[in-house]
C-alpha cells in the first residue's frame, strides 16, 4: 500500500509520497510514486498514484503521449493543454485506457483495478488546480473548502490535515503538517514506508527546485518524529484525568447527560433490554 498527500493553498502546492509497495510479507519493495511533468515558464505538473502497482506504472508511461480528441484541433495532451482541467481529462483518458487492456485480465484472475492518483499544478495563464483522480478515470478537484487530497492509507495522517490546513496556511507550514501527517502514518501502518518524496511549488513560478528524497538519515524528519511524539506526549499528560468520584474537578465526569438515560444493567433473565 501507500500514502499520498496533496495540499492546494493560496501560495502554492505541496506534494508528498512514500515509497513502499507490498504484495505479502515477503514482497516489500520500494518504487516511488510521485512524477513531475515540467516545462520551465510554461506548465508545471505533479501526479502522486497509489493502488495497484503495475496499473499506476502504466498509467504513468500512457499519460505521457496520451492524445484527446479535440474535434477539428490538434489533440489535446498534457504537453500542449491550455487548462489543468483539460490534462485530468487527459490522464482520466490514460487510465480509462489501461483499463480497457488490462481490466478484463485482471478481472479473470480475481484482482481489482484499483488505483487513484493525485493529480496538480499550473499551466500558464491560469490559476493553480489539484484534482483526484479515481480508478474510473473521473475526477474531482480541490477547493477552499477541501484544499488537500489524500490518497492510500489515509485515515492514520488525517486528523492533523484537518486541524491545520486553510487556504492560507503558508506553504513551509504546510510542508511541516504534510511531514506530521506521515510520521503519524508510518508510526500506525507498516504498509507506508521510506524513502518519501516531498515537494513544494510557488504559485506562478511554472517550476520548481524545492524538491528532496527523505531516507532514514534525514535530519529534519528525524526531528519530526522526535518532537513530535514528544509534544504529543506532553499535551495528554497535561490533561486531567477522569475523576468517577465528582471530587472537586472544573470539569467533572460523572454528569446526568440531560439527554440519555444511564446506562441499564442485566443482573436476570427476565430482564428486557428495551
Amino acid at each position: 500500500m501507500t500514502y499520498c498527500v496533496g495540499i492546494r493553498l493560496n501560495a502554492g502546492l505541496v506534494f508528498l509520497s512514500d515509497s513502499r509497495t507490498n504484495a505479502g510479507m515477503d514482497q516489500i519493495s520500494t518504487f516511488r510514486k510521485m512524477i513531475i511533468y515540467e516545462k520551465p515558464g510554461d506548465r508545471f505538473m505533479v501526479m502522486l498514484s497509489a493502488g495497484n502497482l503495475s496499473i499506476s506504472q502504466c498509467v504513468r508511461e500512457i499519460l505521457q503521449v496520451e492524445r484527446l480528441d479535440n474535434g477539428d484541433h490538434e489533440p489535446i495532451t498534457i504537453w500542449n493543454a491550455t487548462s489543468m482541467f483539460d490534462a485530468a481529462r487527459v490522464l482520466g483518458s490514460a487510465v480509462r485506457r489501461v483499463h480497457t487492456q488490462d481490466g478484463p485480465s485482471l478481472k479473470a484472475s480475481g484482482i481489482d483495478f484499483n488505483a487513484s492518483m493525485i493529480f496538480g499544478g499550473q499551466i500558464k495563464g491560469e490559476a493553480m488546480r489539484m484534482f483526484l483522480v479515481y480508478s474510473a478515470g473521473n475526477f474531482i478537484e480541490a477547493t477552499r473548502e477541501t484544499c488537500f487530497f489524500q490518497v492510500g492509507e489515509s485515515k492514520y495522517g488525517k486528523p492533523i490535515l484537518d486541524r491545520v490546513l486553510t487556504p492560507t496556511t503558508p506553504l513551509d507550514e504546510a510542508a511541516k503538517c504534510a511531514l506530521v501527517s506521515m510520521d503519524s502514518t508510518l508510526k500506525s501502518n507498516l504498509s507506508v514506508g521510506l524513502p518519501l518524496d516531498l515537494l513544494v511549488y510557488r504559485e506562478g513560478q511554472l517550476q520548481s527546485d524545492e524538491h528532496v528524497c527523505i531516507d532514514e538519515g534525514n535530519p529534519y524528519f528525524n526531528m519530526i518524529h522526535s518532537t513530535w511524539g514528544q509534544r504529543l506526549r506532553e499535551v495528554f499528560e497535561g490533561i486531567d484525568d477522569p475523576r468517577w468520584d465528582g471530587g472537586d474537578s472544573p470539569h467533572p465526569l460523572m454528569v446526568d447527560s440531560g439527554r440519555y438515560d444511564p446506562m441499564r444493567k442485566i443482573s436476570q433473565p427476565s430482564d428486557r433490554i428495551v
